[in-house]
Formats: structure tokens, sequence, C-alpha cells
């Protein structure tokens, strides 16, 4: 029998390839067990902030609510007709802390905001008002909430009954303040640009025009010229004379 040849044996990589199939096969199975993990686990829940038990999470003033959440310089720009300033004027005059929660607050701070909101044409500068100059009382004053929203319907509707040009714009639905309208705000049926197509139909209707005057001139000159060919035949025809009477 012939003597069997010794198996070949692959040969064995060196040291340092060895040593890197190694480590990439335990991360691999590494970040194989985190995802696993993951999966199981879920989604990380958001940290939780404790509150206390009397915490407000909706705080009412001035007819709105306010998010009990938010520092109270925030909190009150929420209202309409009080922006970032006016909140921190008032939040000033109420003696709170600007940056601190307004859920947080007892009912005696939430009350003295409140006032100060009502207040605040007392003791801030004219300037600084949202409504200066009345149109009926002349007076300055802070409207917000609700009442902001009437008062600028009931202008809006001056301004259309004494047919100014910012009434009538308000009238048509177009822009007010001298906006570009070509490009931009465009109204009516038809969206878009459509001159070659308006300058057709009117080429179309020219056309159409220009077809019934012609036919009109023809009709017109075969009238005119049978006309003046039974005037001579009646000029010819001889005047019958009548009988002398006996």
């Amino acid at each position: 029998m012939a003597d069997k040849k010794p198996e070949e044996k692959a040969p064995e990589p060196p040291a340092d390839e060895a040593g890197k199939k190694k480590k990439d096969d335990k991360a691999k199975g590494k970040k194989d067990d985190k995802k696993e993990e993951k999966k199981e686990k879920g989604p990380r829940p958001k940290a939780m902030k404790e509150h206390k038990p009397d915490f407000k999470y909706i705080v009412r003033i001035a007819e709105s609510d306010l998010n009990g959440e938010r520092p109270v310089i925030l909190a009150l720009a929420d209202i309409r007709g009080v922006g970032i300033r006016t909140a921190a004027l008032i939040a000033d005059q109420s003696g709170i802390d600007r940056k601190m929660q307004i859920g947080d607050l007892p009912d005696d701070q939430i009350e003295k905001l409140g006032v100060s909101i009502a207040a605040f044409a007392d003791y801030c500068p004219p300037w600084m008002l949202n409504r200066q100059n009345d149109l009926f009382t002349g007076a300055d004053m802070q409207v917000y909430g609700p009442e902001l929203a009437i008062n600028i319907r009931e202008d809006i509707n001056v301004m259309k009954k004494i047919r100014c040009y910012k009434g009538v714009r308000h009238e048509l639905g177009q822009k007010v303040r001298g906006q570009r309208t070509k490009s931009n705000g465009r109204t009516g049926l038809t969206v878009g640009v459509t001159k070659q197509a308006m300058k057709d139909a009117a080429k179309a209707a020219k056309a159409e025009e220009g077809g019934k005057k012609d036919k009109g001139d023809k009709g017109g000159e075969k009238k005119d010229a049978a006309a003046p060919v039974a005037a001579p035949a009646a000029a010819a025809a001889p005047a019958k004379k009548e009988p002398a009477k006996k």
C-alpha cells in the first residue's frame, strides 16, 4: 500500500493579525449584546423633575392659561399683548423672581401678578404701552388678552368705514403694509404664469372680430352695388302720358 501523505495544514497567520481578529470579534460581540439589551429594556424614559405636592401645572392669569413649568418671565410672555420686556417689568414690580417656575408660586403672588398686569399703565413709561392715544378716549393704555383682539377688529372696521387705503386693502384681502404682490400674496382664480395663454386668447378674439367685420363689409358692398343698378332702370322707363280729356 502506498504511504499516505500527511495532510497539509493551512499556514497560520502571524501573531499580530490573529490578535486583531480576536479583538474585532470581541468588539462585535459586545455591540450585539448592547443592541439586544436596548431592545429588551426599550427607550430610556426622560428624567422627570419632581414637583411639590401643591405645584400648579396650569396657572390662570389675565384670562389666559399659562404653563406652570415655565419660568415667570416666559410664562407671562405667553399672554397676548405681553412681551418679554413687559413681563420682566411686571415680575420686578410684583417682587417675584423672574426665573422661578410660575407653578411654584402661591396664590397670593399669582394675584399680585394679575394686579400688576392690570395696572401696568400706571407705573411704566408711556412709550412702552401697546395702545397710545386711543381713538375714542385719547388715553394711553395697555391692552392684553381677548380685549386686544376685539380692539384690533374694531380698528379695522373703522378703517373700512372711512374708506382709507388700508381699509380698502383689508376689504380686498390684499397686502396692507406695502409688500410686493407680483410674486407673493397673489389672489384670484388663476394662479401661476398665464401670460402666453392670455396672449393666444387675445389673438384668437381679434381674429374672430376681424372675420366678422370682413363679412359685414362684403354684405354692405353688395347692397350698395345693387342700388345704383336699380336707379338707372327707373330713370330710363318713359313716363306714361295721360290721355287728354275732351
